[in-house]
């Protein structure tokens, strides 16, 4: 399969308002971004100096709209969901871990709980139905069109408190093989040109996750679909939930850090529909997993961090949100030239 962009004379009944929403996005604030800019070069430092903090200011104030931005209520959503395919052998971990990964977010033992502690990140999970995980992709579509659009209208309730910026990460045994199928329906390619070891696995359970995911694709590529569609056939609960989390961000003028390998196939759906439309986006890292930097690459986005990371849960999310509170601390409290007497660049 090449890239399939929506086609919405083939687009089942259920998504045609998520369809529409993705392609009526409002375009970033360029008033917003001028007034940022402004002050930036008034502060004591030579301009451009500090580099991608100053692009993170300009990013939140053009798509929160607001010449003076905020991040008074950032907020990490983790979507768990559990995935039929797991019977496949496709991790080391049984399917059971998530829910108790899931009670260790809640109880501020994971990586992601004391991150969010030390750095005031509000902290929410959602968990999408874990007893009763999607079907085997390699048997049957994961989810009806009915299931995955009500799980992506759940997801637009991510946004429900109000956020000032939307850190999104993800927990389910399995979804590794699921990105890497999603990818592959979306992208091209097979199996082995997208999976990767996810939690662990050895070189017999690489290979089996790649046969998996060409198995899933065979038995449902014979018609072109809608990317929303293909997500149903394929995906999981959590991903779903993200498509939706991304979408409603954009409608209510919050900026999205996008986390990994797995979040990023959430992403992918929404650039399949219409690329603008993850404009608002920052791809927070670099995960280990291989092929995230090729689907970076074929989205044309870039990555923030680099960090050897492949933990999942919204971890690399959550480092560049403090990335964005540093540079939003700079840009608000350094003092300008004229506050601290000093001599601005000679023309």
């Amino acid at each position: 399969m090449v890239l399939i962009m929506s086609n919405s004379n083939s687009l089942a009944e259920q998504y045609t308002q998520f369809d529409i929403l993705i392609h009526s996005v409002a375009d970033i604030d360029e008033n917003a971004i001028k007034a940022v800019r402004e002050r930036d070069g008034q502060l004591t430092k030579p301009a451009g100096s500090l580099g991608e903090l100053e692009g993170l200011v300009r990013h939140l104030a053009g798509w929160q709209g607001k010449e003076k931005p905020t991040l008074n209520n950032p907020m990490v959503a983790i979507f768990a969901g559990n995935h039929g395919v797991t019977a496949q052998g496709v991790s080391p971990f049984p399917a059971e871990v998530t829910v108790q990964m899931v009670a260790n977010f809640t109880a501020g033992g994971a990586a992601i709980s004391q991150i969010c502690a030390l750095h005031e990140l509000n902290l929410r999970v959602f968990e999408l139905a874990l007893e009763i995980p999607t079907k085997d992709f390699t048997l049957e579509p994961a989810l009806s069109d009915k299931d995955c659009a009500a799980t992506i209208a759940y997801g637009m309730e991510a946004i429900a408190g109000n956020p000032d910026l939307l850190c999104i990460g993800e927990m389910g045994i399995g979804n590794t093989t699921v990105a890497s199928a999603l990818y592959a329906a979306l992208f091209g390619g097979t199996g082995s040109d997208w999976v990767g070891r996810g939690a662990g696995v050895d070189d017999e359970g690489l290979k089996r996750k790649a046969d998996v995911v060409d198995k899933g694709l065979a038995l449902h590529a014979s018609e072109q679909r809608h990317p929303l569609e293909i997500l149903a056939r394929l995906g999981g609960r959590e991903i779903a939930a993200m498509v939706g989390s991304i979408i409603a961000a954009r409608h209510k003028k919050i900026p999205v850090i996008i986390d990994g390998f797995v979040a990023t196939s959430a992403a992918a759906v929404v650039f399949a529909i219409n690329p603008k439309a993850l404009d608002h986006c920052i791809f927070a890292h670099t995960s280990k997993e291989a092929a995230h930097n090729i689907v970076l690459e074929k989205m044309g986005k870039k990555a923030l961090l680099d960090l050897g990371m492949r933990l999942g849960e919204g971890s690399g999310a959550a480092l560049a949100a403090v990335l964005a509170k540093t540079a939003l601390h700079l840009h608000n409290n350094m003092a300008t030239f004229e506050e601290a007497a000093v001599s601005e660049k000679s023309n």
